[in-house]
């Protein structure tokens, strides 16, 4: 059994949309980081995206018998494309109707020049398959984003992403999934806070 702990990137204050747009992360409540690296296995792969916000943050919660791995570019946010960087006012204003299925009937609808939830999906599940193969039995710590983690909690309930998109995934928080090998998951927990 693979063990994926799915850890959210520090909180970026940013008050718009924010895909693949670079910003850094706020790291300072480091009380919070402590309880997140004492829940977290002592032995584990360590990945991230190669986002600078979730790089940092797995830098923060790194300890000494983690493997770091190299960054996953397949691990960024959702790409929202024109949208990436506007208020989601904004956004509503631009793309009203657009903007509402967006997240109401998440699937294939796509931000303008950006991706939909069923891409980012499958892109994100590639990486899984294959380090699910490769480190077969490890404890994985993924540090990535809050639509890469909801992927993967709709694969491992096996619910629409509509209802995936339900769970809550706060800054810093652990969602742990089980793989049992082919298509077999279970969850631990979703958006849990030491």
């Amino acid at each position: 059994m693979t063990t994926w702990h799915w850890v959210r990137h520090g909180p970026t204050h940013e008050k718009s949309f924010v895909g693949w747009r670079d910003v850094p992360a706020d790291l300072s409540d480091h009380d919070l980081i402590n309880r997140v690296r004492q829940h977290l296995p002592e032995e584990a792969l360590i990945v991230s995206s190669d986002l600078i916000r979730s790089i940092h943050t797995a830098d923060a919660l790194r300890m000494d018998r983690h493997t770091r791995l190299p960054h996953e570019p397949d691990l960024r946010e959702i790409n929202f494309g024109v949208w990436d960087g506007m208020r989601f006012d904004a956004v509503a204003a631009r793309d009203p109707q657009l903007s509402r299925d967006f997240w109401d009937k998440p699937g294939d609808i796509q931000a303008p020049e950006g991706e939909s939830w069923n891409q980012t999906s499958t892109r994100v599940s590639k990486v899984v398959d294959r380090m699910n193969a490769a480190y077969e039995g490890a404890h994985i710590i993924a540090v990535a984003h809050f639509g890469v983690i909801l992927t993967q909690v709709q694969r491992a309930l096996g619910v629409s992403a509509y209802e995936a998109m339900a769970h809550k995934i706060d800054n810093i928080s652990v969602t742990t999934l089980h793989h049992k090998g082919g298509e077999i998951w279970s969850v631990e927990q979703i958006n849990h806070i030491p």
